[in-house]
């Protein structure tokens, strides 16, 4: 299985990276390494780091990054190790960071990683194949309150309570051991009427693929290193995929801005907590007519940017 060659707002990205011939930049994301390879096109002395957990990543990426092999560097990490990993590198600081938070094309049509409701497949969902728990440790051994709080929260379901439901009562009597199952149990779960709106399967398996992966902890443990990581004037691209994601971003991009906790009634600040930077981006950017009729993946995608003072 290939990568696919397609890389969600490759433009734009890049663009707002402001990419200096000379500079140091990070993909905290590697994935297929499509932002690494038009980043490395417009580096003269420069250098980039590619950090991707996913050892399919790292292998697939070295291929298609073969030709500017001089000027990458591959770290098989998670990017909330970045700030430590380009340290061991004898890095301080970088120009520019990118960070696109969806699931690879790769990871997705890999059938037996399990991360796709539209083949029958074992439960895995690990970006990280080292790590131990998989899809199937969530679906089989977490609670109905833990399950209904993951599918409420993190897949935004109205029909959460109802799935977690079903999910116990079915694994009661057979252990759920694949993709197919779990889309049955899901569908049972959800009157016929509201399965209109796309796969009824589609925020249960994006709930437990967050679970799985502790995304969104990862996300906030992560944005005050990286923003650190750059260098004046450098930029922090990130591009998001649900409005979970973006919030934090958002949330996290506003506070680097204005750290400053002082009441509001205090005519100066006294907490001395000083601005790191910009919010580049006032409203996310989105994807263009164009990429949404070439990759109907693009269309929740939102990229937000920030510049380091």
């Amino acid at each position: 299985m290939e990568f696919n060659h397609y890389s969600v707002m490759l433009r734009e990205t890049v663009e707002y990276l402001n990419i200096r011939p000379d500079g140091i930049y990070l993909d905290g994301t590697l994935g297929g390494g499509g932002h690494a390879r038009e980043i490395c096109g417009r580096l003269k002395d420069g250098h980039l780091y590619g950090i991707d957990q996913d050892d399919a990543a790292i292998a697939a990426a070295g291929q298609r990054l073969a030709d500017f092999s001089e000027k990458v560097t591959l770290i098989r990490s998670n990017y909330r190790n970045a700030r430590a990993a380009l340290r061991d590198q004898g890095v301080e600081q970088v120009h520019g960071i990118v960070l696109d938070l969806g699931v690879s094309s790769y990871q997705l049509d890999t059938q037996e990683r399990g991360f796709s409701y539209r083949f029958d497949s074992p439960l895995d969902m690990r970006m990280d194949r080292r790590q131990s728990l998989t899809a199937r440790d969530i679906v089989n051994g977490y609670s109905e309150t833990e399950l209904f709080h993951i599918i409420r929260d993190y897949g935004e379901d109205s029909f959460a309570k109802n799935i977690a439901k079903h999910i116990v009562s079915a694994r009661e009597r057979e252990p759920i051991e694949t993709t197919g199952q779990l889309n049955e149990i899901i569908r049972a779960a959800i009157p016929a009427k509201m399965r209109q709106n796309g796969h009824p399967s589609k925020r249960t398996f994006q709930a437990i693929r967050i679970e799985c992966n502790q995304e969104l902890e990862v996300l906030r443990e992560a944005l005050e290193d990286l923003i650190a990581l750059l260098a004046p004037g450098g930029r922090l691209c990130i591009i998001t995929f649900h409005s979970l994601e973006d919030r934090i971003v958002k949330t996290a991009f506003k506070k680097a801005e204005n750290p400053c906790t002082c009441p509001p009634e205090f005519p100066v600040c006294v907490c001395g907590k000083q601005s790191l930077g910009s919010v580049v981006t006032r409203k996310p950017v989105l994807p263009g007519r164009e990429e949404l009729e070439e990759n109907s993946r693009s269309k929740s995608a939102k990229l937000r940017v920030f510049e380091k003072k």
